[in-house]
């Protein structure tokens, strides 16, 4: 068994997957539009162009993710896509990143049980907490 996190969008998933490609060190395993469906008559006019279901490899975790109507979409708020990250420098470069456009949930800063860590909410309205430089116990 494997336990795979499907993030819905509110039509800027592809938007979102290349962004986390290109700063995060992802890589698109594959997409695919809702205009290149077998069925894609049954699509919501204008959605020719928005995912239908896409699959994202980062680090040792897959994301699959799709664009959904816009009534049916609401943003992230309990739930946080978890980053462990190696150094506290390159925490703080994905800090940067993520709160460009985003919001910050927790500023950045050293704990207890972290040289780094941080919450925030990406322009994609994806919740993040960012976990750096782990202190050993």
């Amino acid at each position: 068994m494997k336990l795979i996190t499907y993030l819905n969008f509110g039509g800027n998933c592809a938007e979102a997957f290349h962004f986390y490609e290109e700063h995060l060190g992802g890589k698109i395993l594959n997409s695919m539009k809702h205009g290149e469906s077998p069925v894609a008559e049954h699509r919501q006019p204008g959605w020719e162009d928005k995912v239908l279901n896409a699959t994202l490899q980062l680090g040792e975790t897959v994301l699959m993710g799709a664009d959904i109507p816009p009534n049916l979409f609401q943003p992230m708020r309990s739930v946080y896509m978890t980053l462990m990250i190696d150094t506290k420098e390159e925490t703080e470069r994905i800090y940067k990143i993520l709160i460009d456009g985003g919001e910050i949930l927790m500023p950045l800063s050293e704990q207890l049980f972290a040289g780094a860590f941080a919450q925030c909410r990406d322009r994609f309205g994806v919740n993040w907490m960012l976990l750096g430089a782990m202190k050993q116990s």
